[in-house]
């Protein structure tokens, strides 16, 4: 599936405005890099919004950004952060695969369900993620953005993340 595919599919009009965005300042190249965002365009959009950078002679991934809608998930800072220290350890080895497939693919991302289940705080939404590169060309990264109704404790239906996934 291509990316207009993946932006189609997005249900979420916030999360429409991000991927677009991240396709209009990729232009000509495979992928936008972090840098190559124009952050003051999407403003409003930016507590939603998260990313990684990903390290590859470490084969990590560290906390570039969280907007105050993902940071309060997780109580704690993310930036500078380690995927690991963020993420419970039976979580990771399965977020860290879905943000490589992203970064390294590269591929794009979409997850619709229960997004989020952290520190008895839960959350049903939906998720986008998009491989970013500094050159353009080899992936060193992940945005993200993140929508959910969020719940506290075990009183909702937890439905599962549905993972979709787009080639580049």
């Amino acid at each position: 599936m291509s990316f207009l595919e993946f932006e189609q599919s997005i249900e979420s009009h916030a999360l429409k405005r991000v991927a677009h965005h991240w396709d209009e300042m990729r232009g000509d190249r495979a992928m936008s890099g972090w840098t190559s965002l124009r952050l003051s365009q999407i403003e409003k959009l930016m507590p939603i919004i998260w990313a990684y950078r990903y390290d590859r002679a470490a084969d990590m991934f560290i906390g570039l950004y969280a907007g105050v809608n993902i940071e309060q998930i997780f109580g704690k800072s993310f930036t500078g952060t380690s995927m690991e220290e963020l993420y419970p350890a039976k979580d990771y080895p399965r977020l860290f695969d879905r943000a490589k497939r992203v970064a390294c693919g590269p591929q794009c991302y979409r997850g619709v369900g229960m997004v989020f289940n952290h520190l008895d705080h839960s959350g049903n939404g939906e998720r986008i993620m998009l491989p970013l590169a500094s050159d353009g060309v080899h992936g060193d990264g992940v945005l993200g953005a993140t929508v959910y109704q969020f719940f506290l404790g075990e009183r909702f239906e937890k439905v599962a993340e549905q993972d979709f996934w787009y080639e580049l």
